[in-house]
């Protein structure tokens, strides 16, 4: 049988949702395949960079402002719940995703640093609000 880590790490790269680890200061230390797919950075490219990499300019403030702020308690305000936002692609292009986030902490309750899973949900919040903008349906 596999050790623990290893079988781990296969974990993390045959996902289907991005797992994006970072550090207290918001670098990027785990960066999955899924996430490579999503976000159009490949590992190498991704680690060592700041969360900046994939957040919209307009958004970074108010994301640092609850990073920061959860990092310094160890706890999130979500809670575990799924939220959803933009994200930045490698092409330019903005996502929708729907992302969940946990503080990572140590045996002695450390904060480590911050674990998101992503999913893209573009073309669902498309296509609701397409459907919003059409007129109703004579009956």
């Amino acid at each position: 049988m596999e050790g623990k880590s290893r079988l781990a790490e296969r974990i993390l790269d045959q996902v289907a949702d991005a797992v994006v680890y970072t550090d207290c200061s918001g670098a990027i230390i785990r960066w999955n395949r899924a996430s490579a797919t999503l976000f159009g950075y490949s590992p190498e490219e991704a680690l060592g960079q700041s969360l900046d990499l994939i957040i919209p300019e307009h958004l970074r403030a108010s994301h640092w402002g609850g990073f920061n702020a959860a990092v310094t308690r160890g706890a999130l305000k979500l809670q575990g719940r799924p939220t959803l936002t933009r994200a930045a692609h490698k092409s330019g292009r903005k996502l929708y995703v729907e992302l969940t986030f946990a503080i990572v902490k140590s045996d002695n309750e450390k904060v480590l640093g911050s674990v998101a899973m992503a999913r893209d949900v573009t073309e669902r919040v498309e296509r609701e609000r397409a459907g919003r903008d059409q007129p109703p349906v004579p009956l």
